[in-house]
């Protein structure tokens, strides 16, 4: 099940090719939570250098998957601003890594929206692979006014 596919993805981030981290959003409901895919490809640029032999995502990427993913969430659920402006990472109150990623790896990243100020949203994210917890974090995304 596909809601949004990796071209309607790229419609509505500012990010581009290498540094994508949503293949599809499979699930989401505005101003409340998204899910969505990335399959993680032997192939991935950074596979090269962490670790050449024992490759597994950077928790920093695992983290930048939910930023996008909740970027994408709040420009479903506040389409009007995010024309005219760019959501930019302004926090992150926790996070914790509890599973490694690998090459091959399917990981489906959760965000659930905690509040939104005028400003500024705060979201609770939580990555799966095989339905094992990988990674919990809350953070937020803000614009300027």
């Amino acid at each position: 099940m596909c809601i949004l596919n990796f071209k309607d993805v790229l419609k509505l981030l500012p990010h581009r090719h290498p540094f994508i981290f949503i293949d599809k959003i499979i699930k989401y409901k505005k101003k409340q939570y998204i899910i969505a895919t990335k399959s993680m490809k032997l192939n991935e640029y950074f596979f090269q250098g962490h670790f050449p032999n024992f490759p597994i995502v950077p928790g920093v990427l695992i983290l930048e998957s939910i930023l996008q993913t909740a970027y994408v969430l709040v420009c479903k659920s506040k389409s009007v601003l995010c024309k005219k402006k760019i959501f930019y990472f302004s926090s992150i109150y926790y996070a914790k890594f509890r599973k490694k990623v690998f090459p091959g790896d399917e990981m489906r990243i959760h965000v659930n929206i905690i509040n939104i100020r005028k400003n500024m949203i705060r979201f609770q994210g939580n990555v799966f692979v095989n339905c094992e917890n990988a990674c919990d974090a809350k953070m937020s995304l803000m614009y300027d006014t």
